[in-house]
């Protein structure tokens, strides 16, 4: 598995917040782009749920984060409160 990264701006790095898997930050935005509703809302989901508030917005618009919540909201935990 490659190393977490707190630099989202290597393609290549993983992101801190997909500690339990191996997706690099290029990955990710592939499949928030273009990936299976299935897999988008998976990742959004974790994404949100685990990365600081100011890094979701490197990957994602508040507007696709205000489209997605109503069909990740039971992914993110206590983070649903905030």
């Amino acid at each position: 598995m490659r190393p977490l990264a707190v630099d989202l701006s290597n393609t290549h790095a993983r992101p801190y917040f997909l500690w339990d898997e191996d997706v690099s930050v290029g990955e990710l935005r592939s499949v928030l782009r273009d990936g299976s509703e299935r897999e988008r809302l998976r990742l959004a989901g974790k994404m949100l749920r685990e990365a600081r508030d100011i890094d979701v917005w490197e990957f994602m618009t508040p507007a696709e984060v205000a489209e997605l919540l109503p069909k990740v909201g039971r992914r993110l935990g206590r983070r649903a409160a905030f």
